[in-house]
């Protein structure tokens, strides 16, 4: 039975992703896992594209248009379809997750650690803070996937996209963060993939030097796609441009579930 794990990395961008990321690039240079990418939709801003990359659809028909809004989504989403599938959802991430696909505004208290299979988003832990260390956020992501064994989990750290505001993006603590997110990662997903998961590595959008993001220069809307299967040869570094709107179709063809009519993008196929 398949099963995917999507890890989006806040403002991670393609440039710094592949010359940093040093145990995703011996997967990619080994064949292990294939490694293509991302001209971001836009706005290049976090909330927009969130919602972009789970329903598949670009920020003027979703209606996300901008971080300030905030309320449920009202299209269908990944999350939505899987629940409505009988399938086990889970996400790690920052708290607008749930003000997207499971209730909004956010209670602090109450929506911080959900385990209710009502849920678009049945077992959740989400943060507030930019800065929360990412370790933690993937102690739990790793958690979730031992007990619950979901069929779809969202990781959604925070680390790349506060130093790259903070410092901008040709910092050191920016292109370092990358190298402590590779190192983090490492072990989780050589654990997921000997459970059968396949795994994406993305990110929302990038950053440019000044710590912005929002416009539609190259460092701001390139990200990485890195794809590692389960007993499956990748084709290394592919030169080949998605779309962030192919990833909520590629899920949910991978979890065998009806793709709604409003993604209209195609889903990727792998060997």
């Amino acid at each position: 039975m398949n099963k995917v794990i999507l890890v989006l990395s806040d403002a991670l961008r393609y440039d710094v992703a592949k010359v940093n990321m040093g145990f995703l690039g011996h997967l990619v240079e080994t064949k292990q896992a294939s490694l293509y990418k991302i001209n971001g939709e836009l706005p290049s801003m976090s909330r927009p594209m969130y919602e972009t990359i789970h329903t598949g659809v670009p920020s003027s028909e979703h209606g996300i248009v901008a971080n300030s809004i905030v309320r449920l989504s009202n299209k269908p989403n990944v999350f939505q379809a899987l629940r409505s599938a009988g399938k086990v959802t889970a996400a790690a991430a920052y708290y607008w997750y749930s003000e997207l696909y499971n209730r909004a505004p956010y209670n602090p208290v109450d929506d911080k650690e959900t385990d209710d299979e009502s849920l678009n988003i049945q077992h959740g832990r989400f943060y507030t803070e930019d800065e929360y260390p990412d370790i933690e956020l993937f102690n739990s992501a790793a958690h979730l996937v031992r007990k619950y064994s979901p069929d779809y989990l969202l990781l959604h750290p925070m680390g790349m996209d506060y130093h790259g505001e903070t410092f901008g993006s040709d910092s050191k603590e920016y292109r370092n963060h990358a190298i402590y997110q590779d190192s983090k990662l490492a072990p989780l997903i050589m654990e997921w993939r000997d459970l059968g998961y396949t795994i994406f590595v993305s990110g929302d959008h990038g950053i440019n030097a000044d710590g912005g993001h929002g416009g539609t220069t190259y460092q701001q809307r390139t990200v990485p796609f890195f794809v590692i299967q389960p007993s499956v040869a990748g084709r290394g570094e592919v030169d080949e441009s998605l779309s962030h709107l192919q990833i909520a179709p590629t899920i949910l063809s991978l979890l065998n579930v009806p793709i709604p009519e409003t993604m209209k993008s195609k889903p990727l196929f792998f060997d």
